[in-house]
């Protein structure tokens, strides 16, 4: 893979592996043309104290070309959510920040019970933990996975104008958190794409599992036996 240069905060760590690295202006995304949805999305959370309205602009991404591009109809009576792997209150200091959540290209089909349960307290509890006075950044790191052992199901149109999008069987998100010291502490999770009412830490995993099932690469600018044991190991959550 060709080295990419730290252009951008949210790289510093690193950046994984995809088919097109779309730099947004508050977040870094990696799409696979073969999914027609991202491989995973790279933020550094800044949820902000504004009172701004939740954007809701829901559109295509035209940097993406057509063959490979997910459109609102596939999502049309499909039965699963628009689900954010940015999330919007992620990124809330400013109207366009928000607004630049709700491209498509961030979008995966998410189960309304995983999306609205689940996935969202996860979302909840990172932004809790960037609060943390002894956190100065929180990097999140957020895509699906898919299980080749499982069937493989789709939503959207398969005729000649449209595009079929394979639904995840779950979903991955890795947490990279650095204080002003420069310490840094990293937790990983596997959540299935259906509801779930188990706690938050039912979830957790070693990284080096996430990126044995996902194919990513995950903060590989870290190096050294201390990462590569922190990788390897569950921190409770969210023990700083």
């Amino acid at each position: 893979m060709m080295e990419i240069p730290s252009l951008r905060n949210e790289t510093r760590y690193g950046v994984p592996a995809a088919d097109k690295i779309m730099f947004n202006r508050h977040y870094v995304l990696g799409y696979s043309y073969y999914f027609r949805q991202a491989k995973w999305a790279l933020e550094i959370v800044s949820p902000g104290l504004s009172d701004l309205e939740r954007a809701d602009s829901f559109r295509p991404d035209y940097r993406i070309a057509e063959i490979f591009r997910a459109d609102l109809a596939d999502y049309e009576h499909s039965g699963y959510n628009r689900g954010h792997l940015v999330a919007s209150a992620n990124q809330f200091e400013t109207e366009l920040q928000n607004s630049e959540t709700f491209l498509l290209s961030n979008m995966t089909p998410q189960h309304p019970d995983f999306n609205q349960r689940v996935w969202k307290n996860l979302e909840t509890a990172v932004r809790a933990l960037d609060a943390d006075p002894k956190v100065l950044e929180t990097y999140v790191i957020s895509g699906p996975l898919f299980y080749f052992d499982t069937e493989i199901k789709t939503i959207g149109s398969e005729d000649d104008n449209g595009v079929s999008l394979p639904i995840p069987h779950a979903f991955f998100k890795s947490i990279l958190t650095e204080n002003n010291r420069g310490s840094l502490r990293m937790w990983s999770f596997i959540i299935p794409n259906e509801a779930s009412d188990q706690e938050l830490d039912a979830f957790l995993v070693p990284t080096t599992k996430v990126e044995q099932y996902s194919g990513l690469f995950l903060w590989e600018r870290l190096v050294g036996s201390k990462i590569t044991g922190e990788k390897k190991r569950i921190r409770k959550l969210w023990k700083i």
